[in-house]
């Protein structure tokens, strides 16, 4: 049951159960009639957690570990193939067209390539004011305004020398505040952020994660944010989790999982982040091979091909998640080694 804030809303504003997402392989007919069956890619495979009213929840993991499929099942982009998700409590799945349509101007996006993201053929303004169109056709006559109002919050200034330009007409780092400005433009509640800094160079990274965070103070927003770098993960996110394999492995307080880290995953990704320091060598061993084949994951533990510390139940018997210390929870059989 979601803990009730003082304004009587529930605590949490997204709450995923148990959700899956299977994509079917595609077979050619005699390869189908051969095998009798349909092979699946597993890209989300059983993921519960839930992202607090005005927090910033992260999702970290290597490439192909289902972030990016979790965040678009989150607001529904997709739909799942089994499981919730509950925003605000209204069962997001019970929901007619119509409905959805409806409650997309609280659920926003910031791709993580701005270029495909953005409509090469719409001025920045218009492609910025296209929400305001679909959402709010009755404030017609304060469009330019606010959209002009909205460029401005987000450092394309002035305004009206941006207003009329074309995508490929300004900086990477540009584009990326387009890209913000047009997901908050419809003042939503929850802005799913992928890898929202990826495309961007790194002298302008730290700018936008500042930028990210002034407008989640003023707009008071609650962010989902994707990405493999636990470094910019540690500089924006309250609460993370940690995916492997289409499952969570890991998740609690940033400060806490960065601190006690109790999965070998986990203390793997930590490992591999750069120190600023030539005089500091890592002396932590890589985890070998790369992330198993999602048609086909290993059995009982999906780490323990790659884990320095599995054992032979380990490929037998999947861990569940469980709490280990306040508000952490993991999925390892032999966690408690890493608690002494």
């Amino acid at each position: 049951m979601s803990n009730i804030t003082n304004n009587g809303k529930p605590d949490n504003l997204v709450e995923v159960e148990n959700l899956k997402k299977w994509f079917p392989v595609q077979k050619s007919f005699l390869d189908r009639l051969l095998t009798g069956h349909l092979d699946y890619i597993r890209a989300v495979d059983g993921v519960t957690f839930a992202i607090r009213r005005g927090e910033v929840f992260g999702l970290a993991g290597e490439s192909g570990s289902g972030k990016t499929t979790t965040g678009r099942l989150a607001i529904r982009l997709i739909d799942p193939t089994a499981g919730t998700v509950r925003f605000d409590g209204v069962d997001l799945a019970t929901l007619s067209r119509e409905e959805l349509r409806k409650m997309r101007r609280r659920m926003q996006v910031i791709f993580q390539d701005p270029m495909a993201s953005l409509n090469p053929r719409m001025s920045l303004g218009e492609g910025i004011m296209h929400g305001l169109k679909i959402h709010f056709p009755e404030k017609s006559n304060l469009h330019r305004e606010m959209t002009m109002e909205i460029m401005e919050k987000v450092g394309l200034s002035p305004a009206r020398f941006f207003y009329n330009k074309f995508p490929h007409q300004i900086s990477g780092g540009q584009r990326q505040r387009v890209v913000i400005a047009r997901a908050l433009i419809t003042s939503p509640d929850l802005v799913m952020a992928d890898e929202p800094i990826a495309m961007a160079d790194v002298s302008v990274r730290a700018l936008l994660l500042d930028l990210m965070i002034q407008l989640k103070q003023e707009f008071n927003l609650t962010y989902l944010f994707i990405t493999h770098d636990l470094a910019t993960a540690k500089y924006i996110c309250d609460r993370i989790g940690i995916m492997y394999l289409g499952q969570l492995v890991e998740i609690g307080e940033l400060r806490e999982v960065y601190t006690y880290s109790l999965h070998p995953y986990t203390q793997a990704l930590l490992a591999a982040v750069p120190v600023p320091n030539p005089h500091k060598r890592r002396t932590q061993a890589m985890p070998e091979g790369e992330i198993p084949n999602p048609i086909n994951p290993p059995s009982g533990c999906r780490f323990h091909p790659r884990c320095p510390i599995a054992r032979d139940d380990c490929s037998k018997i999947e861990p569940n998640l469980r709490e280990l210390r306040p508000d952490h929870w993991v999925a390892c059989h032999y966690a408690e080694e890493f608690l002494k």
